[in-house]
């Protein structure tokens, strides 16, 4: 069963690095473990494995970890 969720950015941001938002969504507790995450291949943005930490995620991309997907808005 798939845990869809949605992140809305705020309206003067443009972007949200993707270990800010493993942080922000709790899928990493600390900016150590979102780091081992994806070096580890474990984060998936528009279905393609992100080997890049600080990947800038734009209003449309879609994040994917386990059964967890998130749209950003």
């Amino acid at each position: 069963m798939s845990n869809k969720r949605t992140f809305e950015l705020r309206a003067e941001s443009e972007y949200i690095e993707l270990m800010k938002l493993l942080k922000a969504e709790q899928i990493a507790q600390t900016g150590g473990h979102a780091k081992l995450l994806i070096e580890e291949g474990a984060i998936k943005v528009n279905d393609t494995v992100e080997y890049q930490k600080r990947k800038k995620l734009r209003s449309g991309d879609s994040v994917s970890f386990e059964d967890i997907q998130i749209q950003i808005l």
